[in-house]
């Protein structure tokens, strides 16, 4: 599995990133979802480069132009409600693709266990398709997981990206130990934290991206 771990070079991108972990610039939803987005139209930007292409010929008024652009069929997937802005911000990038969404939460028991509960899956065949999944966060790696395997259901992509703005250490061995084995998987992060707390949160992390975004839940 290839790793992109686009926020380890200097770029605007971190400029984004820095803002959606300042507590104080948090307090403005608007402009935390807007980063979200702008984030994410620098992964699509950068994860069309990856892919494959052919000509297109364009007539101008005074001629012919010719230029290579991708031709890969898009399936954007997000997990809600935390990936929302970046489904946006993706969209806004690769505004021809199909859309995938999924629901996935955590159910925590005793002792700050939890387990992944996966209730909803709204998909497109994803036969033969390029999937972009989509996450704010990547902690344990195990709800991505699940993700990309209810999508599978839906038939065999020919690839699959993986992104997450921010990723634990923990996350992304989670995902190359056990995705690592199926062909056509990337792993795109903007940052990578060393530290997992006990109830797995990411530090230092930015908190809940879902709570900021759209307020707290009951």
């Amino acid at each position: 599995m290839k790793l992109h771990h686009l926020g380890e070079h200097s770029s605007i991108m971190n400029s984004f990133i820095a803002e959606i972990r300042d507590a104080a610039i948090q307090t403005d939803s608007l402009r935390f979802r807007h980063n979200l987005e702008r984030i994410s139209e620098i992964f699509a930007y950068e994860i069309s480069r990856e892919m494959s292409s052919e000509m297109l010929t364009v007539q101008t008024p005074l001629g012919i132009a010719e230029l290579p652009v991708p031709c890969e069929e898009v399936l954007i997937a997000s997990i809600i409600r935390a990936a929302l802005p970046m489904h946006h911000g993706m969209l806004r990038y690769f505004d021809r693709a199909q859309n995938a969404f999924i629901s996935a939460y955590r159910k925590y028991g005793k002792d700050n266990k939890f387990t992944i509960s996966l209730e909803y899956v709204s998909s497109p065949s994803v036969d033969g398709k390029t999937i972009i999944l989509c996450d704010t966060m990547l902690a344990t790696g195990s709800s991505i997981e699940l993700a990309y395997r209810a999508l599978r259901e839906h038939g065999t992509p020919s690839k699959t990206h993986i992104v997450s703005i921010i990723a634990s250490k923990d996350g992304v061995e989670y995902i190359k130990k056990n995705l690592s084995g199926v062909k056509g998987v990337s792993l795109w992060v903007g940052a990578i934290d060393d530290e997992l707390t006990v109830k797995s949160y990411i530090v230092p992390g930015l908190g809940d991206a879902g709570d900021l975004a759209y307020g707290e839940k009951l």
